[in-house]
């Protein structure tokens, strides 16, 4: 590891406050989604991926499509901090005339590989980058982190079904559980029941862990790329709004109003 857990867990926390700090810019947002995926987002930043934010668009970079498209301010704000643009941008969140729109565009952020928004959508996307990245002969990586709630949708079982049958072996997806999803737990809304088993089923490399482990993500990348002949599914538990106390686990956090009293409670849980 280039880093140590604690400078990584230290990482998380900056980026944790950035997403708070760019959210109370807008004065409401996807709070929950966004700060729960952080510590994966951290490790593939700033151990695993093959990027240059000083050339986005790099041939035979590996890349994300994060396909539930809401928590795109967690992501921003690790971008952010590996100087894919300046932090001026974050506050400008849904803005007119911004470069971060609430969920991802591909055409308007450095380092957003694939825009989301429509859930079910972006694994199928992944899929396809695996795929053409394996006719093209090069060696890159494709992640994809997709939602619980997001997991209701056929299409995500489609891309399931179709990346097993090709054993596309360098894409790797994460899977937050985090148990909440708009309209309440997941569980009383369509519950997913055992979501590893279920991958597993599908003909997935399986692996479960606690997202918000930093060792346990990072190990599980590396297991990860030992699989070449199937598709890699990593099931992490996670808390959703993990970071800003008042919030953790709740269905709320979704999406909410941000006020700046708010935004002082958040910071001083992330000191």
């Amino acid at each position: 590891m280039r880093h140590s857990i604690q400078e990584l867990t230290d990482l998380a926390k900056e980026a944790r406050r950035t997403t708070m700090e760019m959210i109370a810019s807008l004065g409401k947002g996807h709070v929950g989604g966004a700060l729960d995926i952080v510590d994966a987002l951290t490790v593939l930043y700033y151990e695993k991926m093959n990027v240059d934010p000083k050339n986005p668009q790099m041939k035979g970079r590996d890349r994300l499509v994060l396909s539930k498209g809401h928590g795109g301010p967690g992501l921003y704000s690790v971008l952010c901090m590996k100087g894919y643009f300046d932090r001026k941008e974050i506050y400008t969140l849904n803005k007119p005339g911004t470069i971060l729109p609430s969920h991802c565009d591909r055409l308007l952020t450095p380092g957003i590989d694939m825009t989301a928004g429509s859930l079910g959508q972006g694994l199928s996307a992944a899929v396809g980058m695996a795929l053409a990245d394996r006719m093209d002969g090069n060696n890159a990586r494709v992640y994809c982190i997709i939602g619980d709630g997001e997991s209701q949708e056929g299409q995500i079982w489609e891309a399931g079904m179709f990346a097993a049958q090709m054993k596309l072996g360098r894409l790797t997806c994460f899977l937050d559980l985090n148990g909440q999803q708009i309209d309440g737990p997941v569980d009383s809304v369509n519950s997913m029941r055992n979501a590893a088993d279920k991958w597993r089923a599908f003909g997935w490399n399986v692996q479960e862990i606690d997202g918000h482990d930093m060792q346990a993500i990072y190990d599980a990348l590396g297991k990860a790329e030992q699989c070449e002949d199937m598709p890699n599914m990593i099931v992490m538990h996670t808390i959703k709004g993990k970071g800003w106390k008042k919030i953790e686990g709740t269905t709320k956090c979704h999406s909410m109003p941000v006020t700046a009293e708010d935004l002082q409670d958040a910071l001083k849980d992330l000191q």
